[in-house]
């Protein structure tokens, strides 16, 4: 008697929490596929069916040690023993303390630092919105095309990736000018990587400051030193230096987004040390506490001081638990995981540049350390996003037990713990390929 061939998942238990999910939970919420996790370790997953797979997600950027890392749930543990809440907004304890201390030394650059802690990645872009308004005395800023920098209403009034993030929710924060990003990969051709950045800076210029607001009255620009769900866009070198040049010549606050970014993912403790650049202001989440939530705004003390007591607060940011799960994140990021995420990173990348030899839909393949982005295209000549194909290759991935999202119109993005090794990630990339063979054998 033939044994009967297992199905992939989702599983039955799978299945049933996800019915369960659309009764109670908000579905404004976006699902990639029905994934239901019942545990994970470094680099794995297991589901609530016991169905293992390789997470090349690491909980959107989050989990920079790997998921549940002895060192990270020894510093929480400890610390849930001691004291689990006692808001810094009123009162003080050491963890806060050591955290700001910690951040404000391995922040880039020569000027001394300042750290406000939060909850979340746009919390601390929310809050970086209200300090550089309250330190220039302005009322506008400029962000880009293709940014996305949170979805509560001042970040969202920013992000400007797809339009059904801001379906229903207008009207926004008034004020906010979005310039084109450079992204050498969409230029025309015979346009070179540092014409995308002087038509960059000539548009904010002549287009944003003749036409349609008043340079002097601009607070601030935010700017991701590589978009990330943009469509993990690497931008050309000169670009953070060249618009801190012309933020600084009219008194504007550049406000870099590091929140996918920083902590390591780039192989670098910040992705702006790959450009050279020390930036004024900061903000931070994500890898910052691999998995707790907790974010930050780094800025300069002569911006931070601009706020008098009682400006800005909040109950939960920079709690002592979050805090501790930070150090400890710190401290394994500057014990080798960041040296590892470059390695690796390299590694990944130059596998997939072999394999764009031979697959006719991977277009551009970029990214620094382990945020790495491979574009889609139905032709190499056109550029023409491949969507369907991205999001087939996504779920059924997933359905090979390896685990990744989109980003941008058709850009398939790795961005897996800094732990992983060598071996996981040619297991991963092995599964990758399969599946991209597959789609593109029944495409043609």
């Amino acid at each position: 008697m033939k044994k009967k061939k297992a199905s992939g998942p989702p599983g039955p238990k799978a299945l049933s929490w996800v019915h369960r999910d659309h009764r109670v939970i908000s579905q404004s919420v976006t699902r990639a596929y029905p994934l239901v996790v019942e545990s994970a370790k470094g680099a794995s997953i297991i589901d609530v069916d016991g169905k293992c797979y390789l997470d090349f997600t690491s909980g959107i950027a989050v989990t920079a040690t790997g998921h549940c890392h002895p060192k990270v749930v020894q510093a929480i543990t400890k610390q849930a023993k001691r004291l689990i809440h006692m808001s810094g907004t009123d009162f003080y304890y050491p963890s806060e303390v050591l955290l700001g201390e910690t951040l404000t030394a391995l922040a880039p650059g020569r000027a001394r630092k300042k750290v406000f802690f939060t909850n979340s990645g746009a919390e601390s872009v929310e809050g970086a919105m209200k300090l550089a308004r309250y330190y220039t005395d302005r009322p506008y800023y400029i962000a880009f095309t293709g940014a996305f920098h949170g979805r509560t209403m001042g970040a969202l009034s920013l992000t400007a990736s797809k339009a059904v993030q801001k379906k229903g929710f207008g009207h926004l924060v008034p004020g906010v000018i979005h310039a084109p990003y450079p992204n050498p990969y969409r230029a025309p051709d015979g346009v070179s990587a540092e014409q995308c950045v002087e038509y960059t800076l000539d548009w904010i210029k002549e287009t944003a400051f003749r036409h349609l607001v008043p340079a002097e009255e601009v607070a601030a620009i935010f700017v991701e030193p590589i978009q990330g769900e943009g469509g993990y866009i690497v931008p050309p070198k000169s670009f953070l230096k060249k618009l801190a040049k012309l933020a600084a010549s009219y008194g504007i606050v550049l406000a870099v987004d590091e929140i996918q970014s920083g902590m390591g993912r780039t192989g670098k403790m910040f992705a702006s040390e790959h450009f050279n650049y020390a930036p004024e202001m900061m903000t931070l989440a994500k890898g910052i506490a691999s998995g707790l939530p907790l974010g930050a705004i780094l800025a300069d003390s002569k911006i931070m001081d601009a706020w008098e007591s009682g400006s800005h607060a909040n109950t939960f940011g920079g709690n002592p638990i979050a805090c501790e799960a930070a150090l400890a994140t710190l401290d394994l990021l500057k014990e080798g995981l960041i040296e590892n995420a470059a390695r690796t990173g390299e590694f990944i990348l130059s596998r997939l540049r072999t394999m764009q030899k031979s697959h006719r839909l991977m277009g551009d393949v970029r990214g620094l350390g382990l945020m790495i982005g491979i574009e889609l295209v139905q032709d190499r000549e056109t550029k023409i996003p491949a969507i369907a194909e991205r999001n087939t290759i996504v779920r059924r991935c997933f359905e090979k037990g390896l685990l990744v999202l989109g980003c941008g119109q058709s850009v398939l993005r790795f961005m897996p713990p800094l732990t992983l090794s060598k071996k996981e990630a040619d297991r991963g990339l092995t599964i990758f390929e399969e599946v991209l063979s597959d789609v593109e054998h029944q495409k043609r």
